[in-house]
């Protein structure tokens, strides 16, 4: 028998010279099955980590050992010490942009570590953040786009409504132009497009064609603007010109009208061609507007403000005003502008009048709070426009520059007068104009020089 352990005294089998089959050295060797220890469940880390334990493996009471060995994974993090990192991730995403360590959350590092929401604005670690440079730059250029493509609308929209019906091509025989920008600008009793409600609501009457019932020069240049009223009863000369439907010329004779009759005689062309041949200035431009367009624009903007020095009523307009200040609407705003017969001095206070209420209503029309809402600035444009006549030069651009020089006469930048008389004429009460004053006011004016002529 061997005295190896585990082997049997089996030589007559297995031994040298053995007959069998199986190789000599061969031995059974007993099945030893070692005993594994049972694996314990993971739980997930709980509260603060495992850094503030003392000793690994020197753990408190147990309070959950399924095991009965000690074994720290019953009790969660309790029993790990210094340093020990489970690897085990709770579930949340949000990382820090400065890497582990960097947020508010569990593990290692200020605030936490692994994965809390801490500085990193709640994005997900490893997502690039939004770049707000960017976005900013980008949503700015969509405004910039947007205001743009609405101006541009407005623009055409607005241009298309102008009535550009006066062509003063026609007019024959005029000054040579000279420095800035005159316009003529003429308020007429036209009804066209009133209803017999409007009429007698605006005391308009019914009477059939268009006359004038204000006219003004309006010159814009690098000295301020001038508005200089020329009275509907000026005494005028009408000069050779041509009909501007007949195309045929009529000579002139040295007959003298009131200037209004030059526009009742052959419209707008013929009282272009009067106003330039009585005074030598050139008309750049000819603006129209009749009596329903003005009720409508001043209705528009929510009446005008004015300060009215004097109490007057006149049955004729149908103004009665109480001094003082106060907002008109439109429909006593024409008839502010058109008494006369309330006045000692008739025409003249009139045309002071309306001076002063065009100037007011420019002053207010052109503001920020109109222009950029477009809640009043359509109104005010649809109503404008659809009653404006003006020259078929005219563009949309010119007429801006007008009412905004409009505005500048009572901004302290500009004169408004009356033109210069010298008295009135013996049969039919006509107003002379002052020759000399005239003509010297006309040099000013072509020369863009700063007005020292005084009217009346």
């Amino acid at each position: 028998m061997s005295d190896r352990p585990g082997w049997t005294d089996d030589s007559d089998r297995y031994g040298r010279g053995s007959a069998s089959p199986e190789p000599e050295g061969a031995r059974s060797m007993p099945r030893v099955q070692r005993r594994t220890p049972p694996r314990a469940p993971q739980v997930p880390p709980q509260g603060q980590g495992y850094q503030g334990r003392q000793g690994y493996g020197a753990p408190e009471a147990p309070r959950n050992d399924p095991y009965g060995q000690g074994d720290p994974y019953g009790r969660g993090d309790q029993a790990a010490g210094p340093g020990y990192d489970s690897g085990y991730n709770t579930g949340q995403v949000y990382g820090s942009p400065q890497g582990p360590g960097h947020g508010q959350g569990h593990g290692p590092g200020p605030g936490g570590g692994r994965g809390g929401r801490g500085g990193d604005g709640g994005y997900v670690q490893g997502r690039p953040a939004p770049d707000w440079r960017r976005r900013i730059k980008l949503g700015a250029l969509a405004l910039v786009v947007v205001v743009l493509a609405v101006s541009v609308s407005t623009y055409f929209w607005a241009d298309s409504k102008l009535k550009r019906e006066v062509d003063l091509s026609k007019v024959i025989d005029r000054p040579d132009a000279g420095d800035g920008t005159n316009y003529l600008i003429v308020g007429s009793d036209s009804r066209q497009g009133m209803s017999a409600a409007d009429k007698k609501k605006l005391h308009t009457g019914s009477a059939e064609g268009k006359r004038t019932d204000s006219m003004m020069i309006l010159h814009n240049g690098s000295n301020g603007p001038t508005l200089v009223s020329l009275p509907r009863d000026s005494n005028v000369e009408i000069p050779s010109f041509v009909g501007s439907e007949s195309g045929k010329r009529y000579e002139g004779t040295g007959r003298t009208v009131k200037l209004n009759a030059a526009y009742a005689e052959d419209g707008p062309e013929l009282l272009v061609r009067t106003v330039e041949y009585n005074t030598g200035l050139h008309i750049d431009h000819y603006v129209e507007i009749g009596f329903g367009g003005f009720a409508n624009i001043v209705d528009a903007i929510g009446g005008v403000e004015l300060d009215i020095p004097k109490a007057f009523k006149d049955k004729n307009s149908g103004a009665d005003f109480q001094a003082g200040k106060q907002t008109l609407n439109g429909e006593q705003s024409l008839a502010f502008v058109r008494t006369r017969y309330a006045f000692a001095g008739s025409d003249l206070d009139r045309t002071k009048n309306q001076q002063k209420f065009l100037a007011a209503l420019a002053s207010q029309t052109a503001t920020p709070s109109t222009l950029i809402n477009p809640f009043t600035l359509y109104p005010v444009l649809g109503a404008g426009l659809d009653t404006l006549v003006v020259d078929k030069d005219m563009s949309l651009w010119s007429l801006a520059r007008m009412f905004f020089a409009m505005k500048g006469v009572t901004g302290g930048d500009g004169t408004s007068m009356n033109i210069p008389l010298s008295g009135q004429s013996t049969s039919g009460g006509n107003l002379i104009w002052d020759k000399a004053k005239v003509k010297q006011l006309v040099e000013q004016l072509k020369n863009d020089e700063k007005v020292t002529v005084q009217g009346n």
